[in-house]
C-alpha cells in the first residue's frame, strides 16, 4: 500500500537484492525550486546492518543560491572505532567520551531538517538503514521525510551506465575538484554531495524533467561489502516503516 504524508508526499518502498535494490512509491516534484537539506553519515564500519553511527552532518541547499545554514555532531558509539575508520573520518574513540548520546543527537538533527525534502548519496543503502535500525534500538521513530537519493537520480536518467554510482564515480563523471575537502567528514561530504546534486539538476533540467519518480522500474547496483548481503532492515523492504 502507498503511504502518504500530511503533505501529500508518497513514501517510498526500498527493496533490497542481493548485488541491487530498487525504489518505488516515491514522487518529487518541482525539483529545480525546492528548499532541500542535504546529510551525511559516519560510522564504525560500512555494513549498517552492524556499524554505529558516529557522526550527523547536514545543510541546507536551493539551486543557485549560497546558503550558510548547516548541522553537525557527533554520536557517541555502541562499539569501539577502528583504526583504520578513525584514521579514515578523522573521528577517534576519544571523542566519543565527550560526544552526545544518538538519542541526543538525532533530535538536534531533527530540529535541523524540520520538513524538508532530504538529499544523499547512496543512503537509500547506508544511512537510511543504519539510522532506522538506530532509531529502532533507541524507541525512537523514523522521520518521515521524502528522500533523494543522487545515486537513484543519476541511475534513472543513465540506464546506459553499468558501473556501481559511487561518491567517486559521481566526482569523476562531473570533473569535480574536491582538493581540500575533508572526505568522510560527515559535513564536509554535503558539501560534496552538493555539487553532485547540482549537476543531477541540471541534467533534469536539460531533460525537460521536474519531478523525480521512483517507480521499481531501476535496480540500483548496491556497493560491494565482503560477506554482506544486506536484506530489507525491518524484513518488509522499507526503512520508513
Amino acid at each position: 500500500m502507498r503511504s502518504i504524508d500530511e503533505k501529500g508526499e508518497s513514501r517510498m518502498k526500498i527493496t533490497f537484492m542481493p548485488d541491487t535494490y530498487t525504489v518505488e512509491e516515491l514522487k518529487v516534484s518541482h525539483l529545480q525550486d525546492r528548499m532541500y537539506c542535504i546529510f551525511d553519515l559516519e560510522g564504525t564500519g560500512i555494513n549498517p546492518a552492524e556499524e554505529s553511527v558516529t557522526q550527523f552532518g547536514a545543510m541546507n541547499y536551493k539551486k543557485g543560491e549560497s546558503l550558510d545554514s548547516s548541522f553537525t555532531s557527533l554520536a557517541c558509539a555502541f562499539k569501539p572505532i577502528p583504526e583504520a575508520v578513525s584514521k579514515l573520518t578523522g573521528i577517534s574513540n576519544e571523542d566519543m567520551i565527550q560526544a552526545p548520546s544518538f538519542a541526543e543527537a538525532y533530535q538536534a538533527f531533527l530540529e535541523f531538517i524540520g520538513d524538508k525534502v532530504l538529499v544523499t548519496q547512496a543512503g537509500y543503502e547506508y544511512d537510511l538503514p543504519i539510522l532506522k535500525r538506530h532509531c529502532d534500538m533507541n524507541g525512537l521513530p523514523m522521520f518521515t521525510n521524502p528522500v533523494l537519493d543522487t545515486k537513484a537520480m543519476f541511475t534513472y536518467i543513465h540506464p546506459e551506465i553499468s558501473e556501481v554510482i559511487s561518491t567517486d564515480f559521481l566526482i569523476r563523471y562531473y570533473d569535480l575538484n574536491t582538493d581540500g575537502i575533508h572526505r568522510h567528514n560527515a559535513l564536509a561530504d554535503c558539501s560534496v554531495i552538493a555539487r553532485i546534486f547540482e549537476h543531477v539538476l541540471n541534467e533534469y533540467q536539460a531533460l525537460a524533467l521536474d519531478h523525480f519518480t521512483a517507480d521499481g522500474e531501476r535496480e540500483m547496483k548496491r556497493f560491494v561489502i565482503p560477506e554482506m548481503y544486506l536484506t530489507a532492515p525491518n524484513g518488509g523492504g522499507n526503512p520508513d516503516e
